[in-house]
This record gives structure tokens, sequence and C-alpha cells, in this order.
């Protein structure tokens, strides 16, 4: 038996403006895969990781808090090619901000679309 307390992180709520137009965005956009959608969340998953829940939220509800005034992240994804994932995304219309590396490490911050602000890295 394990002395932690915990074992692990389940799920990640995201608020949302408009279910409808998110599942859609997440689940086609970015290929998550949607469990299910009872109408006030929707539950979605990825290969490895836990469940993002959406959550019809309040407009101004967002999943990102505000350092000095500016938005920063709370989520933050992984992908195998970061570049093939920029170029996608900004195929797609998404708001992408520039690819950035720290120590070897490659990221970019990308927004969906209810302006939470997200960051993937490889």
């Amino acid at each position: 038996m394990s002395d932690s307390l915990f074992t692990g992180i389940h799920y990640i709520r995201i608020p949302v403006v408009s279910l409808s137009e998110s599942v859609s965005w997440y689940s086609e956009c970015l290929q998550f895969t949607l469990k299910f959608n009872r109408g006030d969340l929707a539950v979605l998953s990825l290969e490895e990781g836990p469940l993002f829940v959406l959550v019809e939220a309040d407009e101004n509800s967002r999943a990102h808090f505000f350092k000095n005034g500016e938005p920063e992240f709370s989520v933050g994804l992984t992908t195998a090619n970061i570049h093939r994932l920029y170029d996608y995304l900004v195929d797609q219309d998404v708001q992408v901000e520039p690819i950035q590396e720290d120590e070897g490490h490659q990221f970019f911050h990308f927004y969906d679309p209810s302006g939470n602000k997200l960051q993937v890295h490889n």
C-alpha cells in the first residue's frame, strides 16, 4: 500500500461560454475524444492523462489566471511534433502565440473559442 494520499488527477474542469461550440472545437479541431455530453457539461479525453470536463459557465469565466496583468495558462498539454501542431492550429484559425524555447524546451500558447489560454510543449 502506498503512503500517498492521492493516486492521480482524475479530471480538469474548463469553463466555456458555449458548450456545443466548445465540444465541437475540442473534438473536431483538437481531436479530443468525446465521452459524453449531458447538456451542461461534457467529458472529453486524450490518449493519456486526466479527463477534460467542459462546463458551460458565465461569460467572463476563464480557466487561466493573471500575473502582472497578463493571462497565465492553467492547463499544459504535450505533443510529439510541436511545429506540425502549431502549423495545424494556424491553418484552423486558432489564436496562437509564437513558439518559444527555454533551455531546449519548446512551447507555445493558444486560446480556445471561450478565450481560455492553454499551453502545449514537446
